[in-house]
C-alpha cells in the first residue's frame, strides 16, 4: 500500500541552506522508492486557511517512508530546512487498491446504532 510524506511548510526567507536542502533532498528518498508528487506548486485554498507551501513525496509503503525519514542521509540535511522554515510534516499510509469508503461509512453507522 502506498504511503506519503506530506509537509505543510510556512513561508520563509530564502537563504542558501534552503537551496542546498532542495538540491539534496531527492537523493535522500530515491533509494527508498520515493518521488515528488507535489513540490513548488501553487495551491488553491477552498476552505479554511493554508498559508505556505505543500510538499508530497510518495513511497511504495510506510516502511520505506519511515526508513527515509530516519535515514542518516535525510537527518543530515533536515536542519538545513528546519533552521529556517517552520511547518508540519506527517507520514501517512494511503488506501489499498479498490478501497471502498462505503464500507467505512457502514462500520461508522453500526457504531452509531450500538451506542
Amino acid at each position: 500500500m502506498p504511503a506519503y510524506a506530506i509537509a505543510h511548510l510556512q513561508e520563509a526567507t530564502l537563504v542558501p541552506e534552503i537551496v542546498e536542502y532542495i538540491e539534496r533532498i531527492a537523493a535522500t528518498f530515491e533509494p527508498y522508492g520515493g518521488q515528488f508528487l507535489v513540490h513548488a506548486a501553487q495551491h488553491e485554498v477552498k476552505e479554511g486557511s493554508w498559508p505556505g507551501h505543500v510538499v508530497v513525496i510518495g513511497f511504495p509503503g510506510i516502511a520505506e517512508a519511515r526508513a527515509w525519514w530516519e535515514s542518516p542521509a535525510y537527518q543530515e540535511i533536515a536542519p538545513l530546512r528546519s533552521r529556517h522554515m517552520d511547518g508540519d510534516i506527517i507520514l501517512v499510509e494511503g488506501v489499498p487498491e479498490g478501497y471502498d469508503p462505503t464500507a467505512t461509512a457502514k462500520a461508522m453507522r453500526e457504531t452509531l446504532t450500538t451506542e
